[in-house]
Formats: C-alpha cells, structure tokens, sequence
C-alpha cells in the first residue's frame, strides 16, 4: 500500500528521502541520526529544509524526538503558493534551491519562493550553477509557463544576506527529453561576480580562467558582475561559475569562491578562513570543469 511507513537510518540522503515521500505521499521514519556523534541530531540546516517542506505542503505531520536523532514525516498535500524562507548560514541555499526544484513543478499550485541566505558556501553549488546550468534542463523538461530563478541579492561569507527568488508555474504534463549523446563541447560560458571587494577581482578571475579554457577550445565568454551597496550581502567576497555546452546541448557546470573553505572553530570564536586568491579561483575552477567532462565521458564509454 501506498500509505506503508519506510524507514531508514542515519544522516545520509536526507533531502532526498523526504522529496520522494512527498512526491509518492508514502510516510518515512528516519533514526539514528548522528546518533554517536559528539553532537547527536538534525542540524540546524536540516531542521531548516523540514520546515520549508511544512510550508509547501499542506496537511504534513512532523515529529522529531527530544535529541534529533529520529524523524518521522508523512506528507501533506504538495501545495506550493508565494512564501518566503530563511535558509541557515550553515548551508547555502543551494542546498534548499535543488530540492525545490524537484517539488516545485508537482504542486498544485504556481510556487514562487523566497530564499534568503548564501549565495555560495563551502559545500553546496552556488546559486549561478543552478541559474545557468540547471535552470536550462528544467525548462526542457517543462511545456509551458516559464521558469525563473532571480538574483535580488549576493550574499557571501559567514554573514549571508543573500537573496533569491524562484518560481515555477503550475505544469499538467512534462515533456519527454531524450539525452544519449554527450557531443563536443562548442562553447564555454560563465560569470565572475564581486561582492563589496575590489571590481579587478573579477577582470583576474576571467584572465586565469581564461589562460587554461583556451588551450582547448576559443569560444570562452565569462561576464563580470560587479554587485555593491543594496544589492551586496554584508561580507566581501568573490567567486567564478563556468558552463560548458556541447554539440547535443549536454551541459557541465563547475564553480569556486574565495569561501571555499570552511569555517573553523577555536576558543575564541568562529574563525573565516584566509580568502583565495583570484588567480587560484579561475585555474581551479576551469580545471575542475575539464574534470567534470573527462569523468563524464570515462563513465559513457566505460
């Protein structure tokens, strides 16, 4: 039956079990979570994609245990509407974007949401990845209506403030896409972005993205986005997002940021760690797009 609880255990695939009982309204428990870590539970990121899903859907129930160490979700009605949600700076919103995107189009109503928090983080695709590489398959994927992700605001760095809006129309069937051949990469996109830093930043980040892409192929266009006062977050910061298409229409995107690296933590507080510099933001970046594709096709042809 469609309504048999599933359970699992432990932290891994969080997101994703809970987009797929909400798309098959099947209930699941989820125990031991972290249960023998030093800090046993949800974190507060996790917390935070739950009540996002509670405020998709209409009807769900929730239950956490007094350590966070157990969950149980049974799914509510896919909703949708306008609402607005804070994301923890502990997690980018890219981490609360990819879900989104995968619930958004099953609604019953047109979803327009508001996510506010980092723009880019250490460990999740920044939102220009999705923007410029996701956005594109989606709409493939969608007949009618349009689909958009908007930047209102950059937010970078441990204090955040970023914001964007996605939205996604209300869609009866999805269109089939066939998707077999990998192609020849044609061309290479990309954005290089300041956030309250100096605007050479993203002129260096484009020359050393540049020096290594056009080894392989001249068609490299990389746009500069220079964002101050309202429009920036309340920390500096910058970072690259490259997009490569192929000849099928196949594409691989790779990104970096100056806060790549995590934040650590001493006596004294949380401690940011020492910002990369541009030219190592633009050769990394560049290198692991290159990477993405050899790994791609290793996997086609193997």
């Amino acid at each position: 039956p469609r309504s048999k609880l599933l359970t699992f255990e432990g932290c891994n695939y969080f997101r994703q079990r809970l987009v797929l009982s909400t798309l098959s309204s099947r209930p699941v428990r989820i125990a031991r979570v972290r249960e023998d870590a030093d800090e046993p539970g949800l974190r507060e990121f996790e917390a935070g994609f739950i009540r996002l899903l509670d405020k998709l859907t209409n009807g769900s129930r929730i239950e956490v245990n007094e350590t966070g160490t157990s969950v149980f979700y049974h799914p509510g009605l896919l909703a949708g509407g306008k609402l607005e949600h804070d994301c923890s700076c502990q997690r980018s919103i890219g981490y609360f974007l990819e879900p989104l995107m995968m619930l958004a189009p099953f609604a019953k109503c047109s979803v327009c949401v508001t996510l506010r928090g980092l723009t880019s983080g250490p460990e999740d695709p920044s939102v220009d990845y999705y923007l410029m590489c996701v956005l594109p398959l989606l709409k493939k994927l969608l007949p009618v209506g349009e689909v958009e992700l908007k930047i209102h605001r950059r937010g970078v760095g441990r204090d955040g403030c970023g914001e964007v809006v996605f939205s996604c129309p209300v869609v009866r069937k999805m269109r089939p896409v066939q998707m077999t051949e990998e192609g020849k990469v044609r061309r290479v996109r990309g954005v290089a972005y300041t956030v309250r830093a100096n605007p050479s930043m993203a002129n260096r980040m484009v020359d050393s993205a540049r020096s290594v892409l056009n080894k392989f192929l001249p068609d490299v266009y990389i746009y500069t986005d220079i964002v101050r006062g309202a429009e920036a977050g309340k920390s500096p910061g910058y970072g690259l997002t490259l997009v490569s298409e192929s000849t099928e229409g196949m594409m691989h995107a790779a990104d970096g940021s100056s806060h790549s690296k995590q934040f650590s933590v001493s006596t004294s507080g949380v401690v940011p760690p020492t910002p990369m510099l541009p030219e190592d933001i633009g050769r990394q970046t560049a290198l692991l797009l290159i990477e993405e594709r050899v790994r791609v096709n290793q996997v086609c042809l193997g």
